[in-house]
């Protein structure tokens, strides 16, 4: 007994060391192809700055957001107000800092969201097909043909009253609408409901060349069930397209979210948006003002750096991950 159990404890020791390393090699494998994309190792930094920011927003931001002093209304960079105060004397940067951690909750929620639904009803339509096949792809049609924006506007207005009055009237969830994350919910919701459609198609596809392979053949030989085949075998050999699509979805939700509360429909003052921004200087009038780079142009511009980052990125993933890829002449 002994001595069986110590070959047990030599063998796992062996498996321990051989798989280490393994990993080891395939994530340095990666970086080395991803990091040869210059573009991409910028975007990767924009992205680990914003991230430090909303997270530590409460910690680094000089000011609240809701801190207002008409005292000091408009005023240009300065000491104590290193981008300028707003109509309400709010700090610039404050509200800047506050807004990178808005995006931050809702653009990687609503890509998780989404594509959870779009991975879902994709893996069922590619390896069931049939009739099930037939509903989803053309439900996913439809959305794809109405311009995406305008439906999750037209969703974050009509559900925002319901939704809000719902919630209002439970007791245990009054201080959540009051604390103005209610107003999160909505967005992320209005988004997920529209944005899985592109994914889904890109599943499908995926699925059904996967599903005659060997693999697939061999698992189902050995009993594995519907849902082994796709959690176990069909998802990780078709990842690496689905990566690289939410690396780049990750600039459109931050955009789409900018883009509701612009017009009113999403993240409603004082809580702290991009869009909110936007909209402030542009119907007060700020943007011809000499104050107008700091604070209508600056959050125009973050948005925009974040939008080439998340897509460098992206190209990065795909040039990593693609298997296509000759890599050894990379």
């Amino acid at each position: 007994m002994a001595v069986a159990e110590g070959l047990r404890k030599i063998e796992a020791q062996k498996q321990t060391e051989t798989f280490v390393p393994v990993k080891r090699g395939r994530f340095r494998d990666f970086w080395r192809r991803f990091s040869r994309n210059r573009l991409a190792v910028v975007g990767l930094v924009i992205v680990a700055i914003w991230v430090f920011v909303g997270l530590t927003a409460p910690w680094i931001s000089p000011y609240s957001y809701r801190d207002n002093d008409l005292s000091a209304s408009q005023q240009m960079p300065s000491v104590q107000h290193w981008l300028g105060t707003d109509r309400l004397g709010r700090d610039q940067l404050s509200r800047l800092i506050w807004s990178a951690r808005t995006a931050l909750i809702i653009a990687p929620l609503t890509v998780l969201f989404s594509f959870s639904l779009g991975l879902f009803f994709g893996l069922i339509a590619g390896y069931m097909g049939g009739v099930i096949e037939t509903v989803l792809m053309r439900l996913a049609d439809v959305l794809l043909a109405l311009p995406t924006f305008l439906f999750a506007l037209l969703l974050a207005v009509t559900v925002r009253p319901g939704l809000t009055g719902a919630m209002e009237a439970a007791p245990m969830l009054k201080d959540f609408v009051r604390s103005g994350y209610a107003e999160y919910l909505i967005v992320i919701l209005a988004l997920s409901l529209v944005g899985w459609a592109g994914l889904s198609r890109l599943v499908r596809a995926q699925v059904l060349t996967a599903r005659n392979s060997q693999y697939v053949e061999a698992a189902r030989a050995a009993g594995a069930g519907t849902g082994r085949i796709l959690w176990r075998h069909v998802l990780p050999n078709i990842s690496a397209p689905i990566i690289v699509l939410m690396s780049m979805s990750m600039g459109g939700a931050i955009v789409a979210e900018v883009g509701l509360s612009f017009l009113g429909v999403g993240i409603q003052p004082p809580l702290p948006s991009w869009g909110v921004m936007l909209n402030e200087g542009y119907q007060n009038g700020l943007w011809r003002t000499p104050i107008a780079p700091f604070v209508v142009w600056t959050p125009g511009v973050i948005v925009s750096l974040l939008i080439f980052a998340f897509a460098f990125i992206g190209d990065g993933l795909n040039d990593a991950l693609n298997p296509h890829l000759d890599r050894g002449s990379q």
